[in-house]
């Protein structure tokens, strides 16, 4: 399940990722659908990077029963702009930035791993038949 927190004023159908959130855990996570300016404020604040950024996964330290996996941030500007940028739709690129970020609340990290993130970031988007995303796009 999927505790959303919708701080823009965008009405967002979170349909989709609950389909994919499905195919990977039975844990709630919480959703922030965010700015520019609120995701900089907290990329800042946790990774000392002081630029807005797409999405940010912060994963529970300990994995207790009916416990939530962890967080994921993401910048509605960035998802806008975007999809813009490569000329799909705004729920396709929510789509790959969930996928992303839910990936790394699972424990994958494309900054240190051998490759496991991208290629099951890459199994999704075939799966969910979704156009390439930032991880694929920059490789």
């Amino acid at each position: 399940m999927i505790d959303l927190d919708n701080q823009t004023d965008l009405d967002i159908d979170i349909s989709g990722l609950e389909t994919i959130m499905k195919e990977l855990t039975t844990k709630e996570i919480e959703l922030i659908f965010t700015n520019n300016e609120e995701i900089q404020i907290l990329n800042k604040e946790h990774r000392n990077i002081d630029k807005a950024t797409d999405v940010l996964s912060f994963p529970l330290d300990f994995d207790m029963p009916n416990m939530p996996l962890g967080s994921i941030v993401i910048s509605v500007d960035y998802v806008d702009q975007k999809a813009k940028e490569y000329e799909h739709s705004f729920e396709d690129e929510l789509k790959l930035l969930f996928i992303h970020g839910l990936l790394h609340l699972l424990g994958y990290d494309h900054e240190v791993d051998n490759g496991e993130h991208r290629q099951k970031e890459e199994e999704l988007i075939k799966k969910f038949n979704l156009p390439n995303s930032l991880i694929v796009r920059n490789s």
